[in-house]
C-alpha cells in the first residue's frame, strides 16, 4: 500500500510562501548560490580547436547519457519523510532547496550558452546544451523532492527574480570547472559514509548520489578540456593567481556554508568540519591534475583560519536576527567582515603548491 503524508504541522513550517506550497526562494548573501551570465561574443569567438579531439570524446559520452533512467522516483519514496519533522524538517528543506538553486543556476547558464553559441561555436554550444539537459534533472528531481514536505520552488519566478552575477567566460570556466568537481567529491563522500552506514540515511534521495556524482565529474572534465585549449587560463602568472583565487574562494563558500548547517550533516551522521575538509582535500588534489597550482591545505594556520571566519560568520547571522535597528546592525557587523576579509587574505598570501609537472597524472 502506498503511504500517504500526514497532515501538515503549520506550526513547522517556518517557511516564507509565495503562494500556498510554493517556498519564497532565500534572500540573496554572499553565501547563497548565484545565478551567472558572460560575455557570450567572446564566448562565440573562442578557438578549441587545440583540445578539439578531447572536447569531441567527452561530447560524445554526453550523448550516451548513462542516467537517461536513473532519476526515477520509486518505492522509496513512500511516505520516506514522515520521520523528518521540526527542526530536522527545516534544515532538510534548506538542504533541498540550496541543492535545487544551484543545479537550476547551471542549466539556465549552460542552456543560454548552448542558445547564444549555436551556429557560431558548434561544439561548444552541443556541450552546453547536453550539460544543461543533465542539470534540468537534477533540479527537478531535487524540487520534486521538496514536494514531499508541501513545498516546491517556483523555478520559472526563480529565473526573472534572481539577481545575475556577469563573469567573464574565463572566469566562468574557473568557478564552473570547480563547482563540478567539488559537488563530485560533495556528493561521492557523502554517498560511500552512507554506504558504510546505511542507517543514517534518513531519505531516499542519498541512495541516486553514486550515479548522479559521475554527472558532475563529467562536466568538471568538459571545462577542464575547453581550458586546456586556451593556454592563457593556465600557463602564465596571472593563471596562477587566478586558480588561487578561485580554489579559496570556492573552498571558503562550502566551508563557511556547511559549518553554519552543521545540524543537517548531523542528521546524516557526518561532522560537517570533517566532511568539509574531507572534500576540500580530495577536490584541491582533483584541481592539480588541471591547475598549474593548488593550496597548501595541509598548512596548519589554513583550516584554523576558516575556523575563525566561522565564528565571524556566526556573529553576521546573529546579528542579522536580532531584529535591530538595520543601522545599528551594519554597524555592528563591520568588525566581523572586516576580520573575515583579513583572514581569507592572509590564506591567499600562504604559499601555494606548484604543479605543473603532475598536471594530466591520474591519481
Amino acid at each position: 500500500m502506498v503511504a500517504t503524508k500526514p497532515p501538515k504541522n503549520q506550526s513547522e513550517n517556518q517557511f516564507d510562501e509565495l503562494r500556498p506550497g510554493v517556498k519564497a526562494p532565500a534572500k540573496d548573501s554572499i553565501l547563497t548560490p548565484r545565478f551567472y551570465t558572460t560575455d557570450f561574443e567572446e564566448m562565440a569567438n573562442m578557438d578549441v580547436s587545440n583540445n578539439e579531439e578531447e572536447l569531441k570524446a567527452i561530447i560524445a559520452e554526453f550523448h550516451v547519457d548513462y542516467n537517461r533512467h536513473h532519476f526515477v522516483r520509486n518505492e522509496q519514496f513512500d511516505g520516506a519523510w514522515d520521520h523528518i519533522q521540526g527542526e530536522k524538517r527545516q534544515a532538510f528543506v534548506e538542504f533541498l532547496e540550496r541543492s535545487c538553486t544551484a543545479e537550476f543556476s547551471g542549466f539556465l547558464l549552460y542552456k543560454e550558452l548552448a542558445r547564444k553559441l549555436k551556429g557560431r561555436n558548434p561544439l561548444l554550444a552541443e556541450g552546453f546544451d547536453l550539460m544543461s539537459r543533465d542539470e534540468a534533472r537534477h533540479a527537478g528531481f531535487l524540487n520534486k523532492a521538496m514536494s514531499d514536505f508541501d513545498l516546491q520552488l517556483d523555478l520559472g519566478f526563480l529565473t526573472k527574480s534572481k539577481k545575475y552575477t556577469f563573469f567573464k567566460p574565463k572566469f566562468i570556466f574557473y568557478a564552473t570547472y570547480l563547482s563540478e568537481k567539488i559537488g563530485y567529491w560533495r556528493y561521492i563522500t557523502i554517498f560511500r559514509h552512507l554506504e558504510k552506514n546505511p542507517e543514517d540515511t534518513i531519505y531516499p534521495i542519498f541512495n541516486f548520489f553514486d550515479n548522479w556524482c559521475q554527472d558532475e565529474n563529467r562536466h568538471g572534465d568538459f571545462f577542464a578540456a575547453v581550458m586546456k585549449s586556451q593556454p592563457q587560463f593556465l600557463d602564465d602568472l596571472k593563471a596562477r593567481l587566478w586558480c588561487r583565487f578561485f580554489l579559496l574562494s570556492v573552498f571558503a563558500t562550502m566551508f563557511l556554508n556547511d559549518i553554519q548547517r552543521k545540524s543537517f550533516y548531523a542528521l546524516l551522521g557526518l561532522d560537517a568540519r570533517e566532511y568539509d575538509i574531507e572534500v576540500i582535500k580530495k577536490t584541491n588534489e582533483s584541481a592539480g591534475r588541471l591547475f598549474p597550482i593548488i593550496l597548501d591545505v595541509e598548512n596548519p594556520k589554513f583550516f584554523a583560519q576558516l575556523d575563525e571566519c566561522t565564528k565571524h560568520t556566526a556573529a553576521v547571522s546573529n546579528i542579522s536576527q536580532s531584529g535591530q535597528n538595520k543601522v545599528i546592525q551594519t554597524l555592528r557587523k563591520i568588525p566581523h567582515i572586516t576580520a573575515i576579509g583579513s583572514k581569507l587574505i592572509s590564506l591567499y598570501f600562504i604559499k601555494p603548491i606548484r604543479v605543473e609537472g603532475d598536471r594530466g597524472i591520474v591519481r
